[in-house]
């Protein structure tokens, strides 16, 4: 993380990522099978996007499902797939009536015919909506969003379009996942562990990194605010000095 300055900044984070992490342990201490804990981080979640929203931030990013969390119980990873499909159902409506967008990253192929029908209607629903864009990550991989990029540019070469010497950084994040977007600003994990788990390992480059020991479903309006004000406090160098950015304030 960088270093803390004296003086807060006032500005907003744009684009905000978030790893919800903690429901199965949330369910674990109240003695409830694991799938109570989801239905309850769906809760969280609402809250997170409204707030988000009333906030003004421009777009908010959520790790809904990893390409990793195939790996869990069969048991889990069904019930995930019927709380996802049934959130999605329930949700979007009133996420079109309050001006979201809601977009999906991630290899929804794998997803059943009924769940991908839930997440196309959900997008074409609210594609023309103006306000935050919630991008949900679902089937999401950092790396296999970097590798998904980089068959893209060899395509694009093969197929003459672009030369190898076109390739750079700036033309291959035009084939990452939300290049549309500003890179997150600010990254939140709940639940006590302090890593990002393969989650846009591109776009979170310099951004700054907010971890909480609270378990997903109960992270509240005032958690989410302790990470809007921790935020602001940052002073955010991208390479400069700390010097250099306290006089281009005052310019």
């Amino acid at each position: 993380m960088s270093d803390t300055v004296e003086s807060a900044s006032d500005s907003l984070p744009r684009h905000i990522a978030v790893v919800m992490d903690g429901n199965g342990r949330w369910a674990n201490k109240r003695h409830l099978p694991r799938a109570a804990g989801h239905k309850a981080g769906v809760n969280a979640t609402r809250t997170i996007v409204e707030n988000a929203a009333k906030s003004k931030i421009q777009a908010l990013t959520i790790f809904a499902f990893s390409s990793e969390n195939w790996n869990r119980p069969e048991s889990e990873v069904t019930a995930l797939m019927t709380l996802f499909i049934s959130t999605i159902t329930a949700e979007v409506k009133k996420l079109d009536k309050k001006n979201v967008r809601v977009k999906f990253i991630g290899e929804r192929e794998r997803f059943s015919d009924k769940l991908q029908a839930s997440i196309n209607e959900s997008e074409l629903l609210t594609d023309k909506n103006t306000g935050m864009q919630l991008n949900i990550a679902a089937n999401y991989g950092g790396r296999w969003d970097v590798v998904n990029a980089c068959k893209s540019l060899i395509s694009a070469v093969q197929e003459n379009k672009i030369t190898i010497n076109d390739v750079d950084e700036k033309l291959l994040n035009s084939f990452i996942s939300l290049s549309d977007l500003p890179e997150p600003d600010l990254f939140i994990r709940t639940g006590g562990e302090q890593r990002i788990s393969n989650f846009l390992i591109w776009q979170l480059s310099y951004s700054e990194l907010y971890f909480v020991d609270t378990l997903w479903p109960d992270f509240s309006t005032a958690d989410f605010d302790n990470a809007i004000s921790w935020y602001a406090s940052r002073q955010r160098r991208f390479g400069k000095t700390g010097q250099q950015i306290k006089e281009e304030q005052v310019s």
